[in-house]
């Protein structure tokens, strides 16, 4: 297998941080356990249906913790997004987690809004192909990030 480059290793790392959350959520692991198996089990994994790509590991690190340490502040960032009446402790746990990701993301890093978007529908894709998940996704995602970045929606004078 090829090596990844950084943009393969940077999306690898998001998908991993939704499969890390949504692990912690299921199981009560902690942080730092979930962290160290991911690093040690998951990057760059053989299995019998290949090879999984080496992430980022210091952008797995920040958006594991930020979505963690900056929970509270992403869930309500999320019920803000969300149709009334639906909080999000009613979504899909694989949701949740991807919300979560991606609020840390959107909160506390310097990714353009738009590309976070963009990777966080994809993995939506890679986990409900022929859902409406992902339009789903890029509409919360698009309402957070317009109300913690508003700036990078402005236009351009």
């Amino acid at each position: 297998m090829s090596k990844p480059d950084r943009r393969q290793m940077k999306s690898a790392s998001r998908l991993y941080a939704v499969q890390a959350l949504f692990q912690m959520e299921a199981s009560d692991v902690s942080v730092d356990d979930i962290c160290e198996e991911f690093i040690e089990f998951r990057f760059g994994a053989e299995t019998e249906e290949g090879e999984f790509i080496r992430g980022n590991k210091n952008l797995f690190e920040k958006l594991l913790y930020d979505a963690v340490n900056l929970q509270a502040k992403i869930d309500q960032l999320t019920d803000r997004a969300l149709v009334e009446n639906w909080p999000i402790d009613r979504i899909d746990p694989t949701l949740r987690a991807l919300f979560r990701a991606a609020g840390a993301e959107l909160t506390n890093s310097e990714t353009p809004p738009k590309v976070a978007i963009s990777e966080y529908v994809d993995i939506a894709k890679a986990f409900f192909p022929d859902g409406r998940e992902p339009k789903f996704v890029n509409a919360v995602l698009d309402h957070m990030a317009r109300e913690v970045k508003p700036e990078a929606f402005e236009p351009k004078t």
